[in-house]
């Protein structure tokens, strides 16, 4: 239950100050005001979080004026001292409070609130200034063509970014506070009359139910709300960019902004996804698909090939040509381990080695990942510990799985977990290990949504966009059949290019 403010301001200021007792930025400002200079203000902020130029321009400087609309009488009622106060206080954003709870929340968010004698309200003055980054190229998800813009981590910015690509009245941003003790800002993004209003009060729900200490990063709420925690497989996509946050809403999905993070998460989400990139719907469709196929090639080859390689040369020497054989036997010849080490020796070099580069410094963090790789792998191979073929083999695979970033933390564990299998059952091993994952991917749902679709259940309407294909734009007349059930339409019908004709 809320606590009421107290009509006495002196009250008031003094069991804020117990609540900010140890907080030595928390300040205290207190003048006059009115026509007879008799009534007393108090202005409450945290030192860093404002803009001390605002208060002292926009708020204490309008209210020491002698005006007629701040005499005694216009403090006596709620409504006479709103009004006056909104007439000559200039800052952007002013909100009437009535509990303790509202202004301390005010407070810590970098509001200033006025307290005044014999008024059971506070006002909270948006004097907001904190450092922020600016807007710039996300990293983790570079494009050649397309918008070079990224979320930041101040949530108005990036909702400001969204609404910059959306201009739509019906784009709604439901504001939640999540966090017994950061009570941190989450905002849910969804389009009213294209998303499916029962995904979006589902989402509502799942964020409305967390209780925890604090929310950090969007990962938080990403772990709290998936349909699948003990997946490999996320349930739950994330971009740094506002035009793919923009498009994936089009479509009819859910966005959840967190303040304090650049990485916006997006709901339901389909396995298709971490096949397609925004840059696929800004160049041509048979360049788009070409590239779609080598996303396909590179998966198979990242999770696949070590496997293949452990079962071939240990279980399966008739899949191999002759010739090849030879050289891989002659490559392997002095080798004391069996192929399944060599590949899980070489897996987990490789492992370091991108950990030590992604945690280092950016200039020391490259110089380890490349001269690590080279120099370990080639002393491995001249010490004759490891054979050629795989150092090549770890080559190839690493390289695939930088094409499909998205699904990073499920490749590793894939991979690994076929390489055992392959060691013990051959290619029988592989088969299984395939099965079982179709099947568990086939079980997944986001938000109710089947994982595989459009092709389990296969929505032929669906898959003129789908991992294998791009179509022309001007083909995808309508949303995703599983996305957006009620208004599937998103484009007229007969858009295709059409040449001159000569007259």
């Amino acid at each position: 239950m809320l606590s009421k403010l107290y009509k006495n301001a002196e009250r008031n200021l003094q069991k804020i100050q117990n609540i900010f007792s140890k907080a030595d930025d928390f300040r205290v400002r207190e003048f006059y005001s009115g026509s007879e200079g008799n009534d007393k203000l108090i202005l409450l902020f945290l030192e860093g979080l404002v803009d001390k130029n605002i208060i002292d321009r926009d708020i204490v400087k309008p209210l020491k004026t002698d005006n007629k609309s701040f005499r005694r009488k216009g403090f006596l009622h709620n409504e006479g001292f709103f009004n006056s106060i909104k007439e000559n206080v200039t800052t952007s954003t002013i909100k009437e409070v009535g509990s303790f709870e509202e202004v301390v929340e005010g407070i810590l968010s970098g509001d200033t609130v006025l307290l005044v004698d014999g008024l059971e309200i506070a006002l909270v003055m948006s004097t907001q200034d904190y450092e922020k980054r600016s807007v710039s190229e996300p990293q983790t998800e570079a494009v050649i063509r397309g918008p070079r813009e990224g979320f930041t981590e101040n949530l108005q910015t990036n909702t400001s970014l969204l609404r910059r690509k959306i201009k739509n009245s019906n784009l709604k941003l439901v504001n939640l506070v999540i966090g017994e003790q950061t009570n941190t800002n989450v905002n849910i993004a969804y389009l009213e009359g294209v998303a499916d209003q029962a995904i979006v009060e589902e989402v509502k729900k799942r964020i409305s139910r967390i209780k925890i200490d604090g929310i950090l990063e969007s990962g938080y709420i990403e772990q709290l709300i998936e349909d699948a925690p003990f997946s490999l497989f996320a349930t739950v996509s994330y971009t740094e960019k506002p035009d793919v946050a923009a498009g994936k809403l089009l479509e009819g999905r859910v966005a959840i902004f967190v303040d304090g993070t650049p990485f916006v998460l997006c709901v339901p989400y389909l396995f298709v996804e971490a096949f397609q990139t925004s840059e696929d719907y800004y160049v041509r469709p048979m360049y788009a698909t070409l590239t779609r196929w080598l996303r396909i090639i590179a998966f198979f080859l990242t999770v696949i090939l070590p496997a293949f390689y452990v079962a071939a040369t240990t279980f399966h020497h008739e899949l191999i040509p002759t010739d090849l054989l030879v050289t891989l036997a002659a490559a392997r010849e002095g080798v004391p381990f069996p192929s399944m080490v060599e590949v899980l020796i070489m897996g987990l070099i490789f492992e370091i080695l991108k950990e030590a580069g992604i945690r280092l410094p950016r200039a020391v963090g490259q110089a380890v990942s490349i001269v690590g790789a080279v120099v370990i792998g080639e002393a491995a191979v001249t010490s004759g510990l490891i054979g050629a073929p795989v150092v090549m083999i770890t080559a190839i695979t690493a390289i695939s799985s930088y094409v499909i970033p998205s699904i990073g933390e499920a490749t590793p564990i894939l991979r690994l977990f076929l390489v055992f299998l392959s060691g013990a059952l051959g290619i029988y091993g592989i088969m299984l290990g395939i099965s079982i994952g179709i099947i568990h991917l086939c079980s997944l749902r986001s938000l109710g949504v089947p994982y595989l679709s459009p092709f389990a259940p296969i929505t032929l309407l669906d898959l003129k966009d789908s991992v294998f294909v791009r179509a022309p734009i001007w083909t995808m007349i309508t949303r995703p059949r599983v996305i957006s059930r009620y208004n599937r339409t998103r484009q007229r019908l007969f858009q295709m290019p059409r040449p001159r004709k000569n007259e």
